[in-house]
């Protein structure tokens, strides 16, 4: 296709040049015109455009859902395709901010479709930082460390480094607790009849290969004087200051920890290792699992995600447990996000009222009730509550939908909204409370609730605050 950028007519009239605002004259395009001087005219100019247009990729057929149930048809509706989900849903609740929670700050970054499409079959937070929050399921195999020469390696459990002048030496051994390179192994290193040694320590990892064989590299070294602590299981290795920031740097090449959370158990070993989204196995992806809070009837670690928005609705559970079943086992190349969610051939279609977030536990009278009742029926029972609120007696959940004493024009409790909820601002603090954050200790002094014990009020209360068992 040419496109031509001059047009070059002999000759323009006098009457049809046009005059600028700023008294100029407007000429013809690609003319001059010079008082009593032949016109000048500029040479054609061509431009070869080349129109490449992206080829769509085919959208698989699905079968429409021909079932009733409400929460499927909802989900249908608003969240057709793993576009709409991650639109509607994995923005509002997991990385609406820029630099918050998972939008370029936490592992892993969920901001952008294309991020989500990364997260199918990675592997799922191992970040350091609070290792009590790793599950086991995430864990890796470790890295290997060894001394010297010895062909002997052993797998890394965890490492600790505590920084400071070492106070150990000249015969005088370390303890758990002194300055230095903490290095726990999977089992022992043999120390033999001596208890330290002077020596390269060795750290190698494995790497996989561009055609896919996994091979082994010993990416560092670090040469100083080692104890041998609890029969080998443990090694120390003193870190002066000429050499703190070889270690410092050696921590930021990312030792792979086998049992990071520290509780014995090398997860790597003990079961399938999981994934963030495991593509066709929802029960197998830890992404629910932070959602839940569970996996398999097995408690998650760290607080139930998402921190501080509004959890997902059940059909919006719904739509993410079907999406991920329908993904395909491989990824190569483009993934189509704008394909339907294949709601009529979903197992979880069928009985959705299962993925309520709420579970077995967090109902008025398995958890609500008896919460508050143990926290807050000393003062807010008998025959004088303070602030006129009973929950001891018969009648306290309609007591919560009502208004506050404090907050006349607030209801206590307004079942799906927490910020709209007195109760739920008292407990936490919110804009606008009277008085003190609730509950209170023996000595009249704020006594907050547990962050676990909050987020699952606040479950109650944002998924309509039932009354049902």
């Amino acid at each position: 296709m040419r496109l031509s950028l001059f047009t070059t007519p002999k000759h323009v009239p006098s009457a049809q040049r046009r005059r600028s605002p700023l008294g100029g004259t407007l000429l013809a395009a690609g003319i001059l015109y010079s008082c009593g001087e032949p016109e000048v005219q500029r040479p054609k100019g061509t431009l070869e455009l080349e129109t490449k247009r992206p080829e769509l990729m085919d959208t698989p057929a699905v079968p429409t859902y021909s079932g009733s149930n409400a929460i499927v048809l909802e989900a249908v509706s608003r969240l057709n395709t793993g576009l709409d989900l991650h639109k509607n849903v994995i923005i509002r609740t997991c990385g609406p901010t820029a630099g918050v929670c998972h939008n370029q700050k936490e592992y892993p970054d969920l901001h952008t479709a294309s991020n989500l499409v990364s997260a199918i079959n990675a592997p799922c937070n191992v970040q350091p930082g609070d290792w009590s929050a790793v599950y086991d399921g995430c864990e890796q195999p470790g890295d290997t460390f060894s001394f010297g020469n010895e062909k002997k390696r052993v797998e890394i459990a965890y490492i600790d480094y505590i920084p400071g002048e070492p106070d150990f030496g000249d015969g005088r051994p370390p303890s758990a607790e002194s300055p230095g390179f903490h290095i726990y192994l999977a089992e022992p290193l043999n120390p033999g009849d001596r208890n330290r040694r002077w020596g390269t320590g060795k750290f190698t990892g494995k790497f996989v290969t561009d055609d896919g064989k996994v091979r082994e590299s010993t990416y560092a070294d670090f040469d100083t004087e080692w104890w041998y602590l609890d029969g080998g299981r443990h090694i120390v290795g003193a870190v002066r200051e000429w050499q703190v920031n070889g270690v410092e740097g050696l921590l930021t090449q990312g030792i792979v920890q086998g049992d990071m959370n520290r509780n014995g158990v090398f997860g790597s070993r003990e079961s399938t290792q999981l994934h963030l989204l495991k593509a066709g196995a929802p029960e197998r992806s830890y992404l629910i699992g932070r959602v839940r809070g569970e996996l398999n009837g097995e408690k998650i670690p760290g607080t139930r995600m998402p921190l501080a928005n509004q959890p997902l609705s059940v059909s919006e559970m719904l739509a993410l447990y079907c999406f991920i079943e329908g993904l395909p086992s491989k990824i190569e190349g483009e993934f189509d996000m704008l394909a339907p969610i294949n709601y009529e051939e979903c197992t979880f279609a069928k009985n959705p009222e299962e993925l309520n977030l709420l579970g077995e536990n967090v109902t008025w009278l398995g958890f609500v009730k008896p919460l508050l009742e143990a926290n807050c029926g000393g003062c807010h029972g008998g025959q004088a509550p303070q602030g006129g609120f009973d929950i001891m007696s018969e009648g306290v959940y309609e007591r919560l939908l009502g208004n506050s004493t404090q907050a006349p024009s607030m209801p206590l409790v307004t079942p799906g909204s927490i910020e709209n909820s007195y109760l739920w601002l008292k407990l936490t603090g919110g804009a606008g409370v009277i008085g003190q954050v609730m509950p209170l200790d023996s000595d009249n002094m704020p006594r907050p609730l547990s962050q676990a014990l909050l987020d699952d009020i606040a479950t109650w209360i944002t998924n309509g605050a039932a009354a049902e068992e």
